[in-house]
């Protein structure tokens, strides 16, 4: 059977998205807005720059712009706006949002053929575009928000894996992951060692 391109990226856009949701299932109000990385990367703040992104890139380029007026994609939105909710913002108020996204990306995605020109407005190089381009594009942001989305939701508490039907991951205890992680510790300190500060790349 011939593979259908959209219809592809399509599916994979989608996997991305409810990877991204999944990762906020079963978490509060403070743990999904818990800054854990030094530049405050959290959960809701990824599924609300998501929203933004798809508004963006299926909408306003293809001349289908998103009903919703989003403040924080405006000229005048402080830096990092669309990565953090205010407390006004609740979980499910984001988590909405994302789904009216995704419903008007999905008609932009249905209506158009692969080849269907938009601009990109605030790209500085080409901006001329197709669907295909841009779905590629956004596919490969989602995927790899999901996969900040991972490691954010391990260092809230410790859950972790791909998808909730197959994580792909060992089946092992909290023993067991605590003696791999003390493993590579192990072999990052020898590596270290032997390395030294100076240790280069051959070639």
């Amino acid at each position: 059977m011939a593979s259908d391109a959209k219809h592809d990226l399509h599916s994979y856009l989608q996997e991305g998205r409810e990877a991204v949701l999944w990762k906020l299932e079963g978490l509060g109000e403070r743990d999904a807005r818990r800054p854990l990385t030094p530049t405050g990367t959290n959960l809701l703040g990824l599924v609300k720059h998501l929203a933004g992104v798809e508004a963006g890139y299926f909408g306003e380029v293809f001349g289908r712009p998103f009903p919703e007026p989003l403040p924080w994609a405006g000229d005048d939105a402080e830096p990092n706006e669309d990565l953090w909710a205010t407390v006004a913002e609740s979980r499910s108020d984001v988590v909405d949002l994302y789904r009216r996204v995704w419903r008007h990306s999905d008609a932009t995605i249905e209506a158009l053929d692969l080849d269907a020109r938009g601009e990109v407005p605030w790209w500085t190089r080409t901006r001329v575009v197709t669907l295909h381009r841009i779905l590629v594009h956004v596919v490969a942001e989602t995927h790899r928000h999901a996969g900040h989305a991972d490691v954010v939701r391990e260092l809230v508490d410790g859950e972790a894996g791909v998808r909730r039907e197959a994580p792909n991951l060992p089946a092992g205890d909290v023993a067991w992951w605590a003696a791999h992680r003390a493993r590579l510790q192990e072999v990052a300190d020898e590596a270290g060692r032997a390395g030294g500060p100076t240790a280069r790349p051959e070639g």
